[in-house]
């Protein structure tokens, strides 16, 4: 009996507007200083076309600021080359004509066409692989938990702090977010979406526990939770078999620390 295989889809991220970003942010804010203008596409305004590069480049090599429709069969990865990460739209495209890569690592997940159809637009949180959904729903709690945590150290600073402190050290002393969360993002075409959300978790908690007049101590230590938080959502299903493998997901998830976190579905 034959065995079936999967179709592969491939993804591209553009701005909140539709349009598709530069594939080399360098080139193109050099372009722009001299002020020439940079061409690019407004998925948005194709949905179920077929869409030719307006100023395709070399196959395949990034000699101008936008060169070729760059796309994903991954889209964990998708935001690794965007200069904004975040927020982006997401659309599921088709690439026709003749198609290439730049090989090696990149050929699992990378393609490159000078012509798309734009099949239509998906949700944004798959940017963040399938899981991306439990970690939208983290990042957008993290304000209110980053305060909650907060008003808890400063009603118990001295009890707080070695608890974060026994915490703090158990999640260096097992590499559970610099080694388990990060290699398993990386062999699970993650490792951008991680990134991301890495960013976007301690940027948030940072602000809201500064706001809520948290010390630059306490700051720090509530930034870390809130980017192994996220990560322990983003790699639950990957740091899960064994019982040490279960602590280091529980140390992700704030284990040993008193408020609980939440529970991914």
């Amino acid at each position: 009996m034959a065995r079936s295989t999967r179709p592969v889809v491939h993804y591209m991220a553009t701005r909140p507007d539709g349009t598709v970003p530069p594939t080399c942010e360098h080139l193109a804010r050099y372009y722009s200083g001299l002020g020439e203008t940079i061409p690019t596409v407004n998925l948005a305004d194709h949905i179920g076309e077929t869409v030719d590069h307006p100023s395709p480049g070399q196959k395949w090599y990034t000699d101008k600021p936008f060169s070729y429709f760059h796309m994903y069969a991954r889209p964990g990865e998708i935001l690794e080359r965007l200069e904004e990460r975040w927020p982006v739209r997401l659309w599921e495209v088709e690439p026709l004509g003749e198609t290439g890569n730049w090989g090696n690592d990149f050929a699992p997940y990378w393609l490159m066409s000078h012509q798309i159809r734009v099949v239509r637009e998906v949700e944004a949180w798959h940017a963040f692989g399938h899981r991306g959904m439990q970690v939208l729903a983290v990042l957008a709690q993290l304000p209110d938990l980053a305060r909650q945590w907060a008003e808890e150290w400063a009603a118990d600073p001295e009890g707080t702090r070695r608890t974060y402190k026994a915490w703090e050290t158990r999640v260096e002393d097992t590499r559970a977010l610099t080694s388990w969360a990060f290699c398993r993002a990386r062999y699970s075409r993650r490792e951008a979406g991680l990134q991301t959300a890495n960013q976007l978790a301690g940027d948030a908690a940072a602000q809201a526990a500064t706001d809520a007049g948290a010390g630059p101590h306490a700051v720090a230590l509530i930034r870390l939770r809130a980017r192994c938080l996220v990560a322990g959502q983003l790699m639950f299903d990957r740091i899960r078999t064994g019982e040490y493998e279960q602590s280091i997901r529980g140390l992700l998830l704030g284990a040993g620390l008193d408020t609980p976190a939440p529970v991914p579905a």
